[in-house]
């Protein structure tokens, strides 16, 4: 008995798989306007999506939404491909398929981030991919210069991309007991929780008072920024740029 796997719907065992000389015909004729061979190249392909989720499995609950990201970068290559190109459909289609599939899994994160880092996570990406292809790497501190933005802000978007680990990973088992991430992690947080405390809260002292209660009722009472704009009598929006403002007035002064 074959191996079935049922996703959106769709038997994947009975699903047909394309050889070489069939993709290139049917290339063909979708390039001339025949509508049908794009469904066909569609049907044809759907393995390559399958296997290509399979790798996030562990990232997802629901690989139905998963597979259907994958084929919507599936549809974008092949509405993009051409026959010219010299290269193997699969040699195209397969970082648009996993570009799709990563942009899905990085904006549905349970870590939220914003929008103004996930921009500077983009551009810093964009100048390191430039840099490459030109035969060398750019340094953080060479982006944030290009960017006209700090170190900090660059390391910290950077970061913001990477997929959060945790604690309680299993890094390693013989058979026996299991070793955990939290097991390898030195303890080292008296000292420096000391020194963090002293450097913010010096940092607090120096805020406005508005600020200083902005921040206490947002990061130590956990109010939000709505209930707040309710209390003080101004626009959520307001309340944002203090907040903000706020924020990097500390950062600058822990730096």
């Amino acid at each position: 008995m074959r191996h079935t796997v049922l996703i959106s719907g769709v038997n994947t065992s009975n699903i047909k798989v394309l050889k070489s000389d069939e993709m290139d015909e049917l290339f063909k004729k979708y390039q001339n306007g025949d509508k049908s061979a794009r469904e066909e190249l569609i049907n044809g392909n759907l393995k390559l999506v399958l296997s290509i989720i399979q790798r996030f499995s562990n990232k997802t609950d629901n690989m139905d939404d998963l597979f259907q990201i994958g084929c919507v970068g599936l549809i974008k290559a092949i509405d993009n491909f051409d026959l010219s190109y010299g290269v193997k459909f699969s040699t195209y289609s397969v970082p648009m398929i996993l570009g799709e599939v990563k942009r899905f899994l990085r904006d549905n994160s349970q870590i939220r981030v914003s929008r103004g880092i996930k921009d500077i996570a983009y551009k810093a990406l964009k100048l390191k991919d430039e840099a490459l292809k030109s035969g060398k790497e750019i340094s953080e501190e060479e982006i944030a210069k290009e960017l006209d933005i700090s170190l900090f802000d660059v390391v910290n978007a950077l970061d913001s991309l990477k997929d959060p680990v945790s604690m309680f990973e299993p890094i390693y088992n013989d058979g026996g007991d299991t070793i955990y991430l939290c097991d390898q992690l030195e303890d080292n947080k008296n000292n420096k929780d000391i020194d963090l405390k002293i450097a913010l809260n010096n940092a607090f002292n120096e805020l406005k008072e508005r600020e200083k209660s902005i921040i206490a009722d947002r990061f130590i009472i956990g109010k939000t920024q709505t209930e707040i704009s309710s209390e003080l009598g101004i626009s959520q929006a307001q309340v944002s740029r203090i907040e903000k403002n706020a924020l990097d007035k500390m950062k600058k002064s822990i730096i």
